[in-house]
Protein backbone atom coordinates (compact mmCIF):
# COMPACT_ATOMS: atom_id res chain seq x y z
CA UNK A 1 0.00 0.00 0.00
CA UNK A 2 2.68 2.64 0.64
CA UNK A 3 4.52 1.64 -2.37
CA UNK A 4 1.82 2.32 -4.52
CA UNK A 5 1.48 5.78 -2.49
CA UNK A 6 5.11 6.45 -3.21
CA UNK A 7 4.70 5.49 -6.99
CA UNK A 8 1.76 8.55 -7.49
CA UNK A 9 3.95 10.67 -5.11
CA UNK A 10 6.60 10.13 -7.89
CA UNK A 11 4.35 10.44 -10.59
CA UNK A 12 2.67 13.83 -9.26
CA UNK A 13 6.43 15.52 -9.22
CA UNK A 14 7.02 14.24 -12.64
CA UNK A 15 4.54 16.13 -13.92
CA UNK A 16 5.45 20.06 -14.01
CA UNK A 17 3.07 23.09 -14.61
CA UNK A 18 5.14 23.66 -17.91
CA UNK A 19 4.17 20.43 -19.17
CA UNK A 20 0.38 20.71 -17.70
CA UNK A 21 0.08 23.85 -19.89
CA UNK A 22 1.88 22.09 -23.00
CA UNK A 23 -0.52 18.93 -22.78
CA UNK A 24 -3.39 21.75 -22.89
CA UNK A 25 -2.41 23.56 -26.12
CA UNK A 26 -1.72 20.30 -28.20
CA UNK A 27 -2.38 20.39 -31.70
CA UNK A 28 -1.42 17.34 -33.68
CA UNK A 29 -1.35 19.37 -36.76
CA UNK A 30 1.82 21.24 -34.78
CA UNK A 31 3.84 17.71 -35.24
CA UNK A 32 6.35 18.21 -38.00
CA UNK A 33 5.34 15.05 -39.13
CA UNK A 34 1.73 15.85 -39.63
CA UNK A 35 0.56 17.45 -43.43
CA UNK A 36 -1.39 20.31 -43.05
CA UNK A 37 -4.25 21.71 -45.21
CA UNK A 38 -6.28 18.90 -46.67
CA UNK A 39 -5.58 16.36 -49.13
CA UNK A 40 -5.10 17.23 -52.78
CA UNK A 41 -8.15 14.84 -53.52
CA UNK A 42 -10.31 16.84 -50.62
CA UNK A 43 -9.24 20.10 -51.38
CA UNK A 44 -10.30 19.55 -55.86
CA UNK A 45 -13.54 19.01 -54.26
CA UNK A 46 -13.99 22.05 -52.16
CA UNK A 47 -12.85 24.57 -54.50
CA UNK A 48 -13.33 23.24 -57.95
CA UNK A 49 -16.34 21.80 -60.14
CA UNK A 50 -14.50 18.79 -62.05
CA UNK A 51 -16.47 18.92 -65.99
CA UNK A 52 -16.27 15.12 -67.14
CA UNK A 53 -17.77 13.72 -70.42
CA UNK A 54 -20.78 12.84 -68.97
CA UNK A 55 -21.36 15.53 -66.08
CA UNK A 56 -19.63 17.70 -63.57
CA UNK A 57 -18.58 16.65 -59.81
CA UNK A 58 -18.70 18.63 -57.24
CA UNK A 59 -20.82 21.07 -58.15
CA UNK A 60 -22.63 22.28 -54.67
CA UNK A 61 -20.33 23.60 -52.13
CA UNK A 62 -19.56 22.70 -48.56
CA UNK A 63 -21.74 25.05 -46.11
CA UNK A 64 -21.06 23.65 -42.90
CA UNK A 65 -17.97 25.03 -41.41
CA UNK A 66 -16.74 21.91 -39.50
CA UNK A 67 -16.60 19.99 -42.72
CA UNK A 68 -12.93 19.70 -42.58
CA UNK A 69 -11.91 20.19 -38.76
CA UNK A 70 -10.78 16.55 -38.86
CA UNK A 71 -7.82 17.84 -40.99
CA UNK A 72 -7.30 21.28 -39.69
CA UNK A 73 -8.90 23.02 -41.74
CA UNK A 74 -11.89 26.04 -40.88
CA UNK A 75 -14.76 26.26 -43.76
CA UNK A 76 -16.70 29.22 -41.60
CA UNK A 77 -16.85 32.61 -42.85
CA UNK A 78 -14.21 34.72 -41.67
CA UNK A 79 -14.69 38.73 -42.11
CA UNK A 80 -10.94 39.37 -42.14
CA UNK A 81 -10.30 36.50 -44.35
CA UNK A 82 -13.12 37.73 -46.82
CA UNK A 83 -11.53 40.85 -46.58
CA UNK A 84 -8.15 40.21 -47.32
CA UNK A 85 -9.18 37.67 -50.19
CA UNK A 86 -12.09 39.64 -51.76
CA UNK A 87 -11.08 41.27 -55.13
CA UNK A 88 -12.82 42.84 -58.23
CA UNK A 89 -11.11 42.98 -61.52
CA UNK A 90 -12.67 45.33 -64.07
CA UNK A 91 -12.12 43.35 -67.78
CA UNK A 92 -14.11 45.87 -69.78
CA UNK A 93 -16.65 48.67 -69.51
CA UNK A 94 -18.62 50.69 -72.13
CA UNK A 95 -21.70 52.76 -71.79
CA UNK A 96 -24.05 49.52 -71.94
CA UNK A 97 -21.92 46.52 -70.97
CA UNK A 98 -19.55 46.02 -68.34
CA UNK A 99 -17.73 42.69 -67.86
CA UNK A 100 -15.93 42.03 -64.55
CA UNK A 101 -14.52 38.77 -62.43
CA UNK A 102 -15.28 38.53 -58.83
CA UNK A 103 -12.69 36.91 -56.68
CA UNK A 104 -13.11 35.48 -53.09
CA UNK A 105 -16.65 35.08 -52.80
CA UNK A 106 -19.55 32.35 -52.44
CA UNK A 107 -21.57 31.77 -54.83
CA UNK A 108 -25.21 33.01 -53.14
CA UNK A 109 -23.39 36.74 -52.59
CA UNK A 110 -22.89 36.56 -56.36
CA UNK A 111 -26.20 35.24 -57.27
CA UNK A 112 -27.74 38.11 -54.70
CA UNK A 113 -26.04 40.80 -56.74
CA UNK A 114 -27.77 39.03 -59.95
CA UNK A 115 -30.97 38.95 -58.47
CA UNK A 116 -30.79 42.49 -56.86
CA UNK A 117 -29.85 44.11 -60.75
CA UNK A 118 -32.88 42.39 -61.86
CA UNK A 119 -35.41 42.82 -59.85
CA UNK A 120 -34.80 45.45 -56.89
CA UNK A 121 -32.73 48.48 -58.62
CA UNK A 122 -35.35 51.09 -60.11
CA UNK A 123 -35.31 53.02 -63.09
CA UNK A 124 -37.84 55.20 -64.87
CA UNK A 125 -40.85 53.80 -67.60
CA UNK A 126 -43.93 54.55 -68.71
CA UNK A 127 -46.90 53.63 -66.89
CA UNK A 128 -49.87 55.10 -68.12
CA UNK A 129 -50.66 56.69 -71.63
CA UNK A 130 -53.42 58.82 -72.29
CA UNK A 131 -54.40 58.10 -76.16
CA UNK A 132 -56.10 61.07 -77.97
CA UNK A 133 -56.20 59.61 -81.40
CA UNK A 134 -55.01 56.19 -82.78
CA UNK A 135 -56.27 54.73 -86.51
CA UNK A 136 -53.30 52.44 -87.11
CA UNK A 137 -53.86 48.86 -87.16
CA UNK A 138 -52.07 48.06 -83.52
CA UNK A 139 -54.51 48.41 -80.43
CA UNK A 140 -54.56 50.79 -78.14
CA UNK A 141 -53.44 48.12 -74.71
CA UNK A 142 -50.58 46.77 -77.34
CA UNK A 143 -49.32 50.18 -78.43
CA UNK A 144 -49.10 51.22 -74.40
CA UNK A 145 -47.69 47.94 -73.43
CA UNK A 146 -44.66 48.58 -76.50
CA UNK A 147 -44.01 52.66 -74.80
CA UNK A 148 -43.57 50.67 -71.22
CA UNK A 149 -40.73 48.93 -72.40
CA UNK A 150 -38.85 51.66 -74.22
CA UNK A 151 -35.76 52.44 -72.05
CA UNK A 152 -35.86 56.12 -70.55
CA UNK A 153 -32.52 57.95 -69.76
CA UNK A 154 -33.63 58.94 -66.51
CA UNK A 155 -31.47 58.98 -62.69
CA UNK A 156 -33.96 57.29 -60.80
CA UNK A 157 -32.08 58.76 -57.60
CA UNK A 158 -33.50 62.28 -58.69
CA UNK A 159 -37.27 60.97 -58.67
CA UNK A 160 -39.87 59.57 -55.70
CA UNK A 161 -42.00 57.46 -55.88
CA UNK A 162 -45.98 57.86 -57.05
CA UNK A 163 -48.42 56.12 -55.01
CA UNK A 164 -52.03 55.73 -55.39
CA UNK A 165 -52.62 58.93 -53.04
CA UNK A 166 -50.20 61.07 -54.86
CA UNK A 167 -50.69 63.48 -57.02
CA UNK A 168 -48.77 63.55 -60.22
CA UNK A 169 -45.70 66.25 -60.42
CA UNK A 170 -41.88 67.05 -61.39
CA UNK A 171 -40.77 65.16 -58.48
CA UNK A 172 -42.39 61.85 -59.68
CA UNK A 173 -43.53 61.98 -63.15
CA UNK A 174 -42.20 62.41 -66.57
CA UNK A 175 -44.46 63.17 -69.59
CA UNK A 176 -43.88 62.35 -73.27
CA UNK A 177 -46.03 63.60 -76.00
CA UNK A 178 -46.12 61.39 -79.52
CA UNK A 179 -47.89 62.82 -82.53
CA UNK A 180 -47.42 61.37 -86.21
CA UNK A 181 -49.27 61.33 -88.98
CA UNK A 182 -48.55 59.76 -92.23
CA UNK A 183 -50.17 62.13 -95.15
CA UNK A 184 -52.44 60.24 -98.03
CA UNK A 185 -50.51 59.81 -100.97
CA UNK A 186 -47.20 58.84 -98.74
CA UNK A 187 -45.38 55.60 -98.67
CA UNK A 188 -45.73 54.23 -94.80
CA UNK A 189 -43.32 55.02 -92.46
CA UNK A 190 -42.36 54.35 -89.24
CA UNK A 191 -42.75 55.50 -86.38
CA UNK A 192 -39.69 55.17 -83.51
CA UNK A 193 -38.82 56.15 -80.14
CA UNK A 194 -36.78 59.45 -80.97
CA UNK A 195 -40.38 60.84 -82.02
CA UNK A 196 -41.25 60.52 -78.19
CA UNK A 197 -41.04 64.61 -77.20
CA UNK A 198 -40.59 64.85 -73.74
CA UNK A 199 -42.70 67.83 -71.86
CA UNK A 200 -40.99 69.41 -69.27
CA UNK A 201 -43.50 71.68 -68.18
CA UNK A 202 -46.00 68.33 -67.30
CA UNK A 203 -49.43 67.05 -69.20
CA UNK A 204 -50.93 69.38 -71.78
CA UNK A 205 -53.86 67.42 -71.99
CA UNK A 206 -57.04 68.61 -70.27
CA UNK A 207 -58.62 66.09 -67.65
CA UNK A 208 -62.61 65.79 -68.50
CA UNK A 209 -64.26 67.32 -65.58
CA UNK A 210 -67.49 65.49 -63.81
CA UNK A 211 -69.84 68.09 -64.57
CA UNK A 212 -68.49 69.14 -68.32
CA UNK A 213 -67.50 72.65 -67.11
CA UNK A 214 -64.42 74.55 -68.58
CA UNK A 215 -64.00 77.64 -66.06
CA UNK A 216 -60.88 75.71 -64.34
CA UNK A 217 -59.52 73.43 -66.59
CA UNK A 218 -56.87 71.10 -64.99
CA UNK A 219 -54.35 68.50 -66.29
CA UNK A 220 -53.03 65.02 -65.28
CA UNK A 221 -50.37 66.40 -63.40
CA UNK A 222 -49.65 69.68 -61.30
CA UNK A 223 -45.74 70.85 -61.88
CA UNK A 224 -44.86 73.96 -59.72
CA UNK A 225 -41.92 73.93 -62.25
CA UNK A 226 -40.07 72.78 -65.16
CA UNK A 227 -38.05 70.02 -64.97
CA UNK A 228 -35.73 71.45 -66.92
CA UNK A 229 -35.25 74.25 -64.51
CA UNK A 230 -33.45 71.97 -62.22
CA UNK A 231 -29.69 71.46 -62.81
CA UNK A 232 -29.59 67.72 -63.06
CA UNK A 233 -31.60 67.76 -66.35
CA UNK A 234 -30.36 71.14 -67.90
CA UNK A 235 -27.68 69.57 -69.66
CA UNK A 236 -29.17 65.91 -69.58
CA UNK A 237 -32.42 66.58 -71.36
CA UNK A 238 -34.39 63.00 -70.27
CA UNK A 239 -35.04 61.04 -73.79
CA UNK A 240 -34.98 57.48 -74.54
CA UNK A 241 -32.18 55.37 -74.54
CA UNK A 242 -31.88 54.47 -78.19
CA UNK A 243 -33.74 56.10 -80.90
CA UNK A 244 -34.11 53.58 -83.39
CA UNK A 245 -36.56 51.34 -81.46
CA UNK A 246 -39.60 51.04 -83.65
CA UNK A 247 -42.92 51.57 -81.99
CA UNK A 248 -45.65 51.41 -85.01
CA UNK A 249 -46.22 51.56 -88.70
CA UNK A 250 -48.82 53.87 -90.10
CA UNK A 251 -50.12 54.05 -93.55
CA UNK A 252 -51.40 56.69 -95.66
CA UNK A 253 -53.87 58.84 -93.78
CA UNK A 254 -53.26 56.88 -90.29
CA UNK A 255 -52.16 58.92 -87.18
CA UNK A 256 -51.24 58.57 -83.39
CA UNK A 257 -51.44 61.13 -80.77
CA UNK A 258 -50.94 60.18 -76.91
CA UNK A 259 -49.44 61.54 -73.83
CA UNK A 260 -47.56 59.21 -71.80
CA UNK A 261 -46.40 59.01 -68.27
CA UNK A 262 -43.38 57.41 -66.81
CA UNK A 263 -42.67 56.96 -63.11
CA UNK A 264 -40.21 54.70 -60.72
CA UNK A 265 -40.71 51.45 -60.39
CA UNK A 266 -38.39 48.13 -59.72
CA UNK A 267 -38.64 45.36 -61.80
CA UNK A 268 -40.18 43.08 -59.22
CA UNK A 269 -42.90 44.97 -59.89
CA UNK A 270 -42.84 44.52 -64.08
CA UNK A 271 -40.20 43.88 -66.54
CA UNK A 272 -40.41 47.04 -67.94
CA UNK A 273 -38.38 48.87 -64.83
CA UNK A 274 -35.18 46.31 -64.65
CA UNK A 275 -33.11 48.47 -65.67
CA UNK A 276 -30.35 45.83 -67.26
CA UNK A 277 -31.43 43.87 -70.07
CA UNK A 278 -29.53 40.95 -68.35
CA UNK A 279 -26.90 40.10 -65.92
CA UNK A 280 -25.45 36.85 -65.27
CA UNK A 281 -22.12 35.11 -64.12
CA UNK A 282 -20.08 31.94 -64.56
CA UNK A 283 -17.48 30.13 -62.53
CA UNK A 284 -13.96 30.96 -64.04
CA UNK A 285 -12.67 28.04 -66.30
CA UNK A 286 -9.83 26.26 -65.70
CA UNK A 287 -8.31 24.19 -68.31
CA UNK A 288 -5.12 22.00 -67.41
CA UNK A 289 -2.88 20.13 -69.64
CA UNK A 290 -2.24 16.86 -68.31
CA UNK A 291 0.27 15.61 -70.49
CA UNK A 292 2.29 17.62 -73.48
CA UNK A 293 0.32 17.96 -77.05
CA UNK A 294 3.39 18.09 -79.22
CA UNK A 295 3.93 17.77 -82.86
CA UNK A 296 0.42 16.93 -84.60
CA UNK A 297 -1.37 16.03 -81.66
CA UNK A 298 -0.83 19.99 -80.51
CA UNK A 299 -1.96 20.99 -84.02
CA UNK A 300 -5.38 18.60 -83.65
CA UNK A 301 -5.97 19.77 -80.09
CA UNK A 302 -5.58 23.35 -81.29
CA UNK A 303 -7.82 22.81 -84.63
CA UNK A 304 -10.97 20.84 -82.10
CA UNK A 305 -11.83 23.91 -79.75
CA UNK A 306 -13.91 26.13 -80.99
CA UNK A 307 -13.64 28.92 -78.86
CA UNK A 308 -9.75 28.98 -79.78
CA UNK A 309 -8.93 28.23 -75.87
CA UNK A 310 -5.46 26.84 -76.81
CA UNK A 311 -2.78 28.31 -78.86
CA UNK A 312 0.76 26.85 -80.39
CA UNK A 313 3.77 27.61 -79.01
CA UNK A 314 7.09 27.34 -80.44
CA UNK A 315 10.00 25.36 -78.76
CA UNK A 316 12.89 25.67 -81.12
CA UNK A 317 14.65 23.22 -83.56
CA UNK A 318 11.22 22.81 -85.27
CA UNK A 319 9.15 21.58 -82.07
CA UNK A 320 5.87 23.24 -81.23
CA UNK A 321 3.58 22.59 -78.29
CA UNK A 322 -0.06 23.03 -77.21
CA UNK A 323 -0.75 25.85 -74.16
CA UNK A 324 -3.97 26.99 -72.29
CA UNK A 325 -3.72 30.43 -73.81
CA UNK A 326 -6.99 32.03 -73.36
CA UNK A 327 -8.78 29.93 -70.72
CA UNK A 328 -11.60 32.83 -69.92
CA UNK A 329 -12.72 31.48 -73.67
CA UNK A 330 -13.59 28.24 -72.00
CA UNK A 331 -17.77 27.39 -72.62
CA UNK A 332 -17.18 24.16 -71.69
CA UNK A 333 -18.30 22.21 -74.34
CA UNK A 334 -15.65 19.21 -73.97
CA UNK A 335 -14.89 18.95 -77.47
CA UNK A 336 -11.12 18.61 -76.55
CA UNK A 337 -12.22 15.83 -74.17
CA UNK A 338 -15.13 14.21 -76.70
CA UNK A 339 -12.62 13.88 -79.75
CA UNK A 340 -9.43 11.74 -79.46
CA UNK A 341 -6.30 11.51 -81.57
CA UNK A 342 -6.96 11.40 -85.43
CA UNK A 343 -3.77 9.79 -85.71
CA UNK A 344 -4.76 6.66 -83.47
CA UNK A 345 -8.18 6.87 -84.84
CA UNK A 346 -6.71 6.41 -88.00
CA UNK A 347 -4.63 3.10 -87.38
CA UNK A 348 -7.49 1.94 -85.26
CA UNK A 349 -9.76 1.84 -88.22
CA UNK A 350 -7.21 0.17 -90.93
CA UNK A 351 -6.31 -2.62 -88.33
CA UNK A 352 -10.00 -2.91 -87.64
CA UNK A 353 -11.20 -2.99 -91.17
CA UNK A 354 -8.30 -4.98 -92.23
CA UNK A 355 -9.07 -7.32 -89.40
CA UNK A 356 -13.01 -7.61 -89.83
CA UNK A 357 -12.50 -8.42 -93.71
CA UNK A 358 -10.03 -12.09 -92.52
CA UNK A 359 -11.96 -12.85 -89.70
CA UNK A 360 -15.57 -11.55 -89.40
CA UNK A 361 -18.04 -9.67 -87.03
CA UNK A 362 -16.04 -10.32 -84.14
CA UNK A 363 -12.97 -8.63 -85.00
CA UNK A 364 -15.08 -5.56 -86.75
CA UNK A 365 -15.96 -4.86 -82.45
CA UNK A 366 -12.70 -4.61 -81.70
CA UNK A 367 -12.82 -1.60 -84.27
CA UNK A 368 -14.64 -0.13 -82.16
CA UNK A 369 -13.16 -1.04 -79.06
CA UNK A 370 -10.02 1.01 -80.21
CA UNK A 371 -11.30 3.34 -81.60
CA UNK A 372 -13.14 4.49 -78.40
CA UNK A 373 -9.85 3.69 -76.87
CA UNK A 374 -8.21 6.59 -78.55
CA UNK A 375 -11.07 9.52 -77.81
CA UNK A 376 -11.11 8.17 -73.83
CA UNK A 377 -6.95 8.93 -73.63
CA UNK A 378 -7.54 12.63 -74.13
CA UNK A 379 -10.12 12.63 -71.01
CA UNK A 380 -7.20 11.60 -69.04
CA UNK A 381 -4.82 14.49 -71.23
CA UNK A 382 -7.06 17.82 -70.44
CA UNK A 383 -8.60 18.54 -67.31
CA UNK A 384 -11.37 21.33 -67.66
CA UNK A 385 -12.81 22.63 -64.02
CA UNK A 386 -14.23 25.88 -62.59
CA UNK A 387 -13.31 27.97 -59.49
CA UNK A 388 -16.14 28.00 -57.15
CA UNK A 389 -15.21 31.25 -56.11
CA UNK A 390 -14.01 33.08 -58.49
CA UNK A 391 -16.97 34.93 -61.22
CA UNK A 392 -16.71 36.35 -64.24
CA UNK A 393 -19.27 38.91 -64.05
CA UNK A 394 -21.77 40.30 -66.90
CA UNK A 395 -23.92 43.25 -66.83
CA UNK A 396 -26.08 44.77 -69.86
CA UNK A 397 -27.59 47.49 -68.61
CA UNK A 398 -30.58 48.80 -71.05
CA UNK A 399 -28.92 52.72 -71.37
CA UNK A 400 -30.87 54.11 -68.84
CA UNK A 401 -27.42 53.75 -66.38
CA UNK A 402 -24.24 53.11 -66.84
CA UNK A 403 -23.51 49.40 -65.65
CA UNK A 404 -21.10 50.76 -63.29
CA UNK A 405 -23.45 52.75 -61.74
CA UNK A 406 -25.69 49.88 -61.65
CA UNK A 407 -23.37 47.81 -59.20
CA UNK A 408 -22.85 50.00 -57.23
CA UNK A 409 -26.58 50.86 -56.59
CA UNK A 410 -26.74 47.45 -56.18
CA UNK A 411 -24.34 47.01 -53.41
CA UNK A 412 -25.80 49.58 -51.84
CA UNK A 413 -29.37 47.33 -51.11
CA UNK A 414 -27.75 44.54 -50.28
CA UNK A 415 -25.86 46.03 -47.57
CA UNK A 416 -29.26 47.80 -46.87
CA UNK A 417 -30.50 44.10 -45.98
CA UNK A 418 -27.82 43.07 -44.20
CA UNK A 419 -27.93 46.02 -41.87
CA UNK A 420 -31.61 45.42 -41.47
CA UNK A 421 -30.89 42.01 -40.52
CA UNK A 422 -28.78 42.78 -37.83
CA UNK A 423 -30.51 45.35 -36.60
CA UNK A 424 -33.65 42.69 -36.13
CA UNK A 425 -31.09 40.49 -34.49
CA UNK A 426 -30.00 42.54 -31.92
Amino acid sequence: MESVEEEEEEVRRIVTDEEKLEAKNFNIFDLPDVPKGLPPHLELQRTRVVCEVGAPLHATGTIYSGAYISSGVDNSVNLENFSEDFKVDVISLTETDMVFDMIGIPQGIANAFRRILLAELPSMAIEKVFVVNNTSIIQDEVLAHRLGLIPIVADPRLFEYLSENDQPNERNTIVFKLHVKCPKGDPRRKVLSSELKWLPNGSELLKESAGGSTTNPKTHTSFSRSQDSFPEFADNPIMPSFEDILIAKLGPGQEIELEAHAVKGIGKTHAKWSPVATAWYRMFPEVILLKEFEGKHAEELVKVCPRKVFDIEEMGQGRKRATVARPRDCSLCRECLREGDETIEGEANSKGKAEAKSEGKAEAKSEGKAEAKGKRDWVDQVALRRVKNHFIFTIESTGSQPPDVLFTEAVKILEDKCERVISELS
